[in-house]
């Protein structure tokens, strides 16, 4: 009897977390936080801040074992451990100095739970770390709404389910970091057209092909490490040419030959395409990246000799390329190649190297077709559209002739006098009864001349003629938008340093490549 009643327990437990889990996965709110109504906020941002914090620790988190959220307690959100506040801009309908919610840092919490769609009652939000916790399912739509959302890190948790597409519609996003989670499916191309500035979805079990959109980011930094993607290592990635400094494929499953246009990413630093199955040379066009730092090409397809022009980069400092079948070496290669870093080719007179009967084997099948991949060829971006030329201004009509003298019936009309009335008869005397004419009146005339009859006009001749042309011509495309407006305080302008959270202990580590310096760093402690 005892141990059925602890089972229904235990099933109503867990009935009652798959619940909420759910709910928040739905967008659907979770119980109502009920609010002391002695309380005053000095804003109403900061009562749904107090409504979105109090319903994330009551209702979804489960396990908080450093017990960072003890002290979320009270009406006072602003100092609770790991929530940073900021004053909001001036202007809008809050008083001068009013604060808002701007940073969640939970960072290494090892906190259990999940997200609640009331996090999305942050409007202000610009910072949102939660790298290194075990909160699970998915993420809630009501995210969204965090408009002036520019950093997020999810990193190393247990989240699940495809690609977040809510990710793609947050405005001001620039930080994006979901590596060391189980994110599964494709990855929308559109991720690609978003203006972010480090990408970061490595060891998850993503499966798609790189899109031929990929170089349209404009990414300093994309690790897409440890996915299985498959076909080819897009040449487009040349055209990020202006902003790339490092790009990780460790291991994504790529087969096609090396784009020789990767050698335009003249910014690059670090390239690491190990442990894929790139066939065909390595192009010498690589000894074009003048910053390049770190290069590994090890765990591939590759055969020929390495391109001496590659070891004499002024800044390489690490050239790994092992396990390929490589069959010469320059000397400047010895070096920036690491011990064992040219093992397991087919270099004559070396240590370590593929047996005669391996490479014989090898080089005996057909030499690689390139094109049998079929990958996309390099398109270069587009340039901007030409805004057509404005048409010249038209010629103004001719001006019409300057009154003349009399007769006054070739003069332009004038406008009617302001009121309808005859003139005075003063002015208008009759003719005189000397100069009878012996016939008929003729017919009747037109008026005197108008000077002399006609009060003097209120204002310049210009309305009797055409009116004028303006002054510019008009443009045929809309003037540029205003300025956007954020309601909320706007993300750091300090320059962000990325640096990569410890990889969790169940997945294999993740090789190396010095000096990465990802991460997310804390937001600065405003008005704690």
């Amino acid at each position: 009897m005892r141990g059925s009643v602890i089972l229904a327990l235990l099933a109503a437990a867990a009935a009652s977390s798959f619940g909420a889990a759910a709910a928040a996965s739905e967008g659907r709110p979770t119980a109502a936080v009920e609010v002391d109504p002695s309380w005053r906020f000095p804003s109403r941002r900061l009562r749904d801040a107090y409504v979105a914090l109090q319903t994330w620790k009551r209702q979804a988190i489960f396990s908080d074992p450093n017990n960072l959220t003890a002290d979320w307690v009270g009406p006072g959100v602003c100092n609770y451990t790991g929530v940073y506040c900021a004053p909001l801009p001036s202007g809008g309908t809050h008083r001068r100095g009013a604060l808002a919610v701007a940073g969640v840092d939970l960072n290494h919490g090892d906190i259990a739970g999940f997200l609640p769609p009331e996090l999305g009652l942050l409007a202000d939000l610009a910072l949102l770390h939660l790298n290194s916790n075990r909160f699970c399912g998915v993420l809630p739509r009501a995210l969204r709404r965090l408009r002036l959302l520019h950093e997020l890190d999810l990193s190393n948790n247990r989240f699940v389910g495809k690609f977040p597409d809510v990710v793609l519609d947050l405005p001001a996003l620039r930080f994006l970091d979901l590596r060391f989670n189980d994110f599964e499916g494709a990855v929308p191309p559109r991720l690609f057209d978003r203006p972010l500035d480090a990408i970061f979805l490595n060891h998850n079990r993503l499966r798609f092909q790189l899109p031929d959109n990929f170089g349209n980011s404009p990414a300093s930094v994309v690790v897409l490490a440890h996915n299985a993607f498959g076909g080819c290592l897009p040449a487009s990635v040349a055209n990020m040419s202006g902003t790339l400094n490092e790009i990780l494929l460790i291991n994504n499953g790529l087969s096609s030959c090396f784009p020789p246009e990767i050698g335009l990413l003249r910014e690059l630093t670090v390239l690491d395409v190990s442990f894929n199955q790139l066939a065909g040379p390595l192009p010498p066009e690589l000894a074009l990246m003048r910053k390049l730092e770190q290069l590994d090409v090890a765990h591939n397809l590759l055969t020929g000799a390495v391109p001496p022009a590659i070891c004499d980069l002024p800044r390489l400092k690490n050239f790994t390329f092992a396990y390929n079948f490589f069959t010469g070496e320059p000397p400047a290669c010895a070096r920036v190649v690491p011990r064992d870093g040219d093992r397991s080719n087919c270099l004559p007179n070396r240590s370590s190297q593929r047996t005669p009967q391996q490479c014989a084997a090898f080089y005996a099948r057909p030499p690689v077709n390139c094109a049998a991949f079929q990958c996309k060829p390099f398109v270069p971006p587009m340039p901007p559209p030409r805004l057509p030329s404005p048409p010249p201004p038209s010629p103004p009509p001719p001006s019409p002739p300057p009154p003349s003298a009399p007769p006054p019936l070739l003069s332009p009309p004038l406008p009617p006098p302001p009121l309808p009335s005859p003139p005075p008869p003063q002015l208008l005397p009759p003719p005189p009864p000397s100069s009878p004419l012996p016939h008929s009146p003729p017919p009747p005339s037109p008026p005197p001349p108008a000077p002399v009859y006609h009060p003097p006009p209120q204002c310049p001749p210009c309305p009797v003629l055409p009116p004028p042309l303006p002054c510019t011509p008009t443009h045929p495309w809309p003037p540029p938008p205003p300025p956007p407006y954020y309601p909320g305080p706007l993300p750091p302008t300090n320059p962000v340093r990325y640096a990569s959270p410890p990889p969790p202990q169940q997945h294999h580590p993740w090789p190396s490549v010095h000096p990465v310096q990802y991460g997310s760093p804390p937001p600065p402690p405003l008005h704690r």
